[in-house]
């Protein structure tokens, strides 16, 4: 039996072809997802706009109060959902924890409402005429989130859709479905009316029956930048409005005065952690300076310490990619690095012989931008290391790609830091921070191919995207 969609409150089996849910650290099939298309889509989207009406009039407070409710279920539950996404996508326990405790912030964040969602108003703007701006919800909202954050990321879109007086439609990444399900499944628990929230399962067809439905006013997306770019045309032809986050090419610049000891773990885990299976990870450590040996030398020293093994297991570091094709995918790109021109200091691909999609880290030095592996995502667990004698150069290198997410320098310099602050083509940049992740209460804000809109998930953009304005301007 595969994961049914719930639409209207009801889980629904759907009698179309089904598609594997593995455990990536085993290569075990753990469960069926189903491939819904068209008529499925039209069904979830019909419980959402079916509930709308009701939904956006309840009030605020009530909303809010609902909201608290959930989460105190995600608190309640907290081990399991990250047990959950340890199990269907592979990440270390601990690595889960971090995100689902990042998924609940977006939830605190959005308890909020009554501020949050409160207008504006001006009075006597002219000779006896008030004016006041008030927020409506959008209408039917959909989500579509990646593989790789199966909890955190569902909750970046629909707490805030919802909160807002929206209904919404989650269209889980077909890969690692189970963390929507179970964030589903709580949700109605906590007491929210049914067809607020509604699942739709599938691919390809279910994503294009959602950019083209009529009824669905506004899309969220998170994914590798091609998709983004297509999902941001498309819902924008249908009239949509839209936040498509895509993919990254992070570059990490090391200065010659940054304090090596406390650089290299944060370098480790940005790269290496999650398997590289995220939009922030550390692509490329940039060494500045005539004599990058010593810190190539604690680089490679640390990749080899870290644990390989399952997401559950004691003291591991990474985990496996979430397929076999993938992992292929990326091992491709290290043998094109190799024959590019660039040196393999360490090989991950040694840990290839062993049951489940392991890869290792891997290090690739002296990469150039003009390298496969020095402008292109690659999605797992591999660093470039590139080389710079200036720190203007080190920017020229970070700025040459299509791609604008996250760039972080490590410094004792404060006017280094400023320049790079100031000069860096990203939306998130950090000093002596290995992962520039905002809070929920700030923007995710990528730049340049690594998003497509107006205005980013969660944060006040959050608030934005999913309200309307009314002016209200009145003479008595």
């Amino acid at each position: 039996m595969a994961l049914r969609n719930l639409a209207g409150g009801r889980w629904l089996e759907v009698a179309v072809e089904t598609l594997p849910v593995y455990n990536p650290a085993t290569a075990e099939v753990i469960e069926q997802v189903a491939l819904s298309g068209a008529a499925e889509v039209d069904a979830a989207v019909r419980a959402a706009l079916a509930a709308f009406d009701a939904w956006s009039q309840t009030p605020v407070m009530e909303r809010a109060r609902l909201m608290f409710a959930y989460k105190a279920q995600l608190e309640a539950h907290f081990e399991e959902l990250a047990a959950l996404v340890t199990r269907h996508h592979g990440k270390t326990l601990d690595e889960s924890r971090g995100e689902v405790r990042r998924g609940i912030d977006v939830v605190d964040f959005a308890c909020g409402a009554p501020t949050l969602l409160q207008g504006r108003t001006l009075r006597a703007v002219s000779g006896g005429v008030d004016q006041d701006l008030y927020r409506y919800p959008v209408g039917v909202c959909a989500g579509i989130p990646p593989f790789n954050f199966p909890v955190m990321i569902p909750l970046w879109m629909f707490p805030l859709a919802v909160v807002a007086g929206n209904t919404f439609v989650l269209k889980p990444s077909e890969r690692t479905p189970l963390g929507a399900v179970r964030l589903a499944e709580l949700f109605l628990e906590a007491g929210f009316p049914e067809g607020v929230l509604n699942i739709v399962h599938g691919a390809k067809a279910a994503v294009d029956a959602l950019l083209e439905h009529p009824a669905v006013r506004a899309i969220s997306f998170v994914g590798s930048a091609p998709v983004a770019r297509h999902v941001y045309a498309e819902a924008a032809r249908h009239g949509k409005r839209v936040q498509a986050l895509g993919g990254a090419k992070n570059h990490m610049v090391v200065m010659p005065d940054a304090d090596i000891s406390e650089a290299i773990p944060h370098l480790l885990n940005a790269s290496f952690g999650n398997a590289g299976e995220r939009c922030l990870a550390g692509s490329v450590t940039v060494a500045v300076g005539q004599d990058p040996d010593p810190l190539l030398a604690a680089l490679v020293s640390g990749a080899k310490k870290l644990k390989v093994g399952p997401g559950d297991g004691p003291g591991v570091d990474v985990g496996p990619l979430i397929r076999t094709e993938h992992r292929q995918k990326v091992a491709a790109y290290i043998e094109q690095g190799a024959g590019e021109g660039a040196d393999l200091l360490v090989d991950g691909r040694s840990e290839m012989s062993r049951p489940g999609y392991f890869l290792g880290p891997t290090i690739l030095d002296r990469v150039a931008p003009s390298m496969t592996v020095g402008r292109e995502e690659i999605f797992g667990p591999v660093m470039s290391v590139a080389r710079a004698t200036t720190l203007e150069e080190a920017i020229s290198i970070a700025n040459s790609m299509t791609l604008g997410n996250m760039a972080v320098l490590f410094t004792k310099s404060g006017r280094a830091a400023r320049e790079f602050r100031e000069r860096v083509e990203a939306g998130m940049v950090g000093v002596n921070v290995p992962i520039a992740q905002p809070f929920a209460f700030f923007p995710f804000s990528g730049w340049k191919d690594s998003f497509f809109g107006d205005l980013h998930v969660h944060g006040a953009d959050g608030i934005e995207f999913y309200t309307r304005k009314k002016m209200f301007i009145t003479r008595w």
